[in-house]
């Protein structure tokens, strides 16, 4: 595979110089040769280059300035090191300056090739991963939560605030509010965001999993424990952990959460050892949890230790103003997604969707909105696909028809995702990645549909 830039050498010996340019010219790649560093320099300001090769030992300027000075220009430039004479001194100048690697003089030239691919191969990864990163934080960028009304102004306000303060966070709304968006948003543009963020839904799973899904176990611990296998906090060591639906906790999962955020410690089941980790945690839930704690089924210290700070998401009844921006930024998406051409809804559709009282809050807008564009043949989209959807009659004010809503969402879901899993070959992390799910959300829309590879 070619560089898609010129490849430049910065050799002062004529014979050597050739006979780099030679293997590589050979092997498909541009070189450039100067036998001036100083005008190696000169150029690599004025044209771009996918790697740099340079001799040690120049008069004039060294290999060692040639690397300092390109770095300067550009700081994710690979270069590489040549040299006859490969002291411990100059190995460790040249990889603190920053050198990708260094080559010992006389080299075979199937060892120089596989060398120089390599260092390309790493800083082409490298780029996608930063490149990725770029995205991912893009995705979670304060205004991506989308609205103007009061109450997503307060939402964002503290988000903003609190993204830069270790503190925990306790989010609560009721479901489809987007709890999970507004942590992750805090994750990523907070000192953290380059650590991993991982979340876990706490009403999800079965009660007797939770304490080994957040704090692992050792092999032995339980009938089928075959292996060590770390938790969810472990995981999430240096970043961020979620704890989704948090007051579905056990008494006993709350206890052995509390003694972690206490001493910021915690043993595997079955280990006598403390494992020692450096985790924020986000809680989220959908009810009041003082609710949970007159009741009896959540601990108050336990509260006290999450609700550092409280951040309420308001329903989407209590914020219609906000409901065409979303569902222009999910028309966006999907034309962007499926490259189709969607224009808007009509304004009558869009008048029922503001009046509409969305019970499933944007999760249910999204689902909407996404099975509209599916059924509609037309750019815009009429009021009788948006009632067909909601249940809602052109002469009644009453929303309580959920029942048809849900038939014809559960129609379109199961048509989608067999759509998207016949597309991505069955491979499961593929199409929860494309969908922009979590792939034990996508597990349970397969369970949930019974979805069979040989039933699509």
């Amino acid at each position: 595979m070619a560089a898609p830039r010129p490849i430049m050498i910065v050799e002062d010996d004529v014979g050597l110089s050739r006979l780099m340019s030679d293997i590589l010219s050979d092997d498909g790649l541009t070189v450039k040769v100067f036998n001036d560093p100083y005008r190696a320099v000169a150029e690599f300001g004025n044209e771009p280059f996918s790697l740099v090769i340079t001799d040690v030992k120049m008069p004039g300027m060294d290999g060692i300035e040639v690397l300092e000075q390109v770095k300067r220009i550009d700081p994710h430039v690979p270069v590489i090191i040549v040299t006859a004479h490969a002291t411990v001194d100059v190995s460790i100048q040249a990889l603190r300056k920053g050198a990708d690697d260094l080559i010992t003089k006389p080299f075979e030239a199937e060892e120089f090739l596989y060398r120089l691919r390599k260092t390309l191969r790493n800083t082409d990864l490298l780029k996608e991963n930063l490149k990725l990163k770029k995205e991912l934080f893009g995705k979670f960028r304060f205004e991506n939560i989308i609205g103007v009304s009061g109450g997503i102004k307060q939402v964002l306000d503290k988000v903003e605030k609190v993204a830069q303060r270790d503190l925990p966070v306790l989010i609560i709304g009721e479901s489809g509010t987007g709890k999970e968006l507004v942590a992750q948003a805090i994750h990523y543009n907070s000192p953290r965001r380059e650590e991993p963020f991982i979340a876990i839904n706490c009403g999800a799973l079965p009660q007797s999993l939770l304490e080994s899904e957040l704090f692992g176990y050792k092999k032995g611990a339980f009938t089928g424990a075959t292996e060590d296998r770390a938790g969810l906090i472990e995981l999430a060591n240096g970043g961020t952990l979620l704890l989704d639906e948090v007051v579905n906790l056990t008494l006993d999962v709350q206890k052995a959460l509390l003694r972690f955020l206490q001493e910021k410690e915690f043993r595997r089941l079955g280990d006598g050892k403390t494992v020692k980790v450096d985790v924020r945690v986000i809680s989220a839930t959908n009810t009041d949890p003082r609710k949970a704690i007159s009741s009896g089924s959540f601990r108050e210290d336990l509260y006290y230790r999450l609700n550092g700070i409280t951040i309420q998401i308001p329903p989407l009844r209590e914020r219609t103003v906000d409901i065409p921006l979303i569902v222009a930024h999910f028309i966006s998406s999907h034309n962007k997604k499926f490259s189709t051409d969607f224009a808007a809804f009509t304004p009558e559709a869009m008048d029922s969707m503001m009046r509409y009282h969305w019970p499933g809050n944007v999760r249910q807008l999204k689902n909407v909105t996404e099975a509209a564009l599916a059924l509609s043949g037309e750019r815009h989209i009429g009021n009788e696909t948006v009632m067909q959807l909601t249940g809602e009659s052109e002469n009644r004010g009453d929303f309580t028809a959920e029942g048809e809503f849900q038939q014809a969402l559960s129609r379109f879901e199961r048509d989608y995702f067999i759509s998207l899993l016949r597309k991505c070959r069955w491979n499961v992390e593929d199409a929860a990645r494309q969908a922009g799910m979590n792939v034990v959300t996508l597990y349970r829309k397969i369970k949930k549909y019974q979805l069979k590879k040989d039933a699509t």
